[in-house]
C-alpha cells in the first residue's frame, strides 16, 4: 500500500488526477481503459483536474469506458440527487472525447435490482475487469454504499444504508435524513479490490479515524476499508487534515517512502 500525503485537498486532487490521466496515457493494450468512479465530496476537485487536461488534449476519454460505484434506488435519472444526474454534471458532460455508449451507471429504478447488479457484474468482466477504481470513504470507513460489517468478499448487489449514513447525505436532500432513500444499488467490497489498481481519496478531519483503520487498523467488516490492506496495487490519497489519528512513525515511514522515490 502507498500512501500520498499532500499539504491540502486541491494537491490531494492534483496528484490524483494526474496519476490516472498518466495510466489512461500509458495504457497500450488493445482493450479499453476501463474507469471505476465515484459520487460525492471527495473526487469533485479530481474531476475538474480531469476536466482541464481532457479539454487541453493532455488525457484523451475516447478509449475509457467507465463503470460507476452506485446509485440510489428510487431516483430517476433526472432527479438532481441522483448520482447519474451528478456524474453528467460534474464530469462526463464536460469531457470532449467520451462516448455516451461506454457509460456505465447502474440504474436505481430497475425492475429487478438482482438481475440488474448481476448483469453489471458480468458487463465488468465482459470488459477484461477495472484497470483502476478511483473511490472515497465515508466517516465510518465504508467504500461505496458497502457500511460496516459488508462481506469483504461482496459483489454488486443491493445495500441497506445506515442512519448514520443517510444523516451525512441529508445535505443533499434538504438537510431531511428522511428524504433521504434507505436503498442503494452497489459495487461490492470484492468489485473494488478485484480493480488491478485502486485509488483512495481521503480528506478532512472527519476521515482521519477511518484513514487510521485504513492504514494501521485490522482487516476486519466493521471498517470495509480495510479490505484495501490485501490489495498489491492500492494507493491512499489524502491531506494532512486527513492524518490525525496517524501514529508519528506511519505518518514519517509514508513521507519518508515516497521522498526516497523521487531521488535520482
Amino acid at each position: 500500500m502507498r500512501v500520498i500525503i499532500q499539504e491540502n485537498y486541491e494537491k490531494m486532487c492534483h496528484w490524483a488526477a494526474w496519476h490516472i490521466a498518466s495510466r489512461i496515457n500509458s495504457h497500450t493494450r488493445k482493450t479499453p481503459f476501463v474507469l471505476g468512479l465515484p459520487t460525492g465530496s471527495s473526487p469533485v476537485g479530481v474531476y475538474k483536474e480531469l476536466i482541464q487536461m481532457n479539454q487541453q488534449g493532455s488525457v484523451s476519454f475516447s478509449h475509457v469506458v467507465t463503470f460507476n460505484m452506485d446509485e440510489y434506488v428510487g431516483l430517476p435519472h433526472e432527479h438532481e440527487q441522483s448520482y447519474w444526474h451528478f456524474m453528467h454534471q460534474h464530469f462526463f458532460d464536460h469531457l470532449v472525447d467520451m462516448k455516451k455508449e461506454n457509460i456505465h451507471i447502474l440504474n436505481g429504478m430497475a425492475e429487478d435490482p438482482e438481475k440488474e447488479c448481476a448483469d453489471y457484474e458480468a458487463l465488468i468482466q465482459s470488459c477484461g475487469g477495472i484497470d483502476l477504481f478511483l473511490g472515497g470513504i465515508g466517516v465510518d470507513g465504508h467504500i461505496a454504499f458497502n457500511e460496516p460489517y459488508t462481506s469483504l468478499r461482496s459483489r454488486t448487489g443491493l445495500r441497506t444504508l445506515t442512519a448514520e449514513t443517510r444523516l451525512v447525505n441529508s445535505r443533499f436532500f434538504d438537510n431531511d435524513p428522511q428524504k433521504v432513500p434507505t436503498h442503494a444499488l452497489s459495487v461490492g467490497v470484492g468489485t473494488v479490490t478485484d480493480a488491478r489498481e485502486v485509488v483512495l481519496l481521503v480528506n478532512g478531519h472527519q476521515k482521519a479515524r477511518a484513514l487510521s483503520a485504513t492504514v494501521e487498523g485490522g482487516i476486519s467488516q466493521k471498517w470495509t476499508c480495510s479490505a484495501l490492506q490485501m490489495h498489491d496495487n492500492a494507493i491512499i490519497v489524502c491531506d494532512e487534515a486527513a492524518c490525525g489519528e496517524l501514529k508519528v512513525d506511519t505518518y514519517k515511514y509514508f513521507l519518508d517512502v515516497e521522498k526516497a522515490q523521487r531521488l535520482p
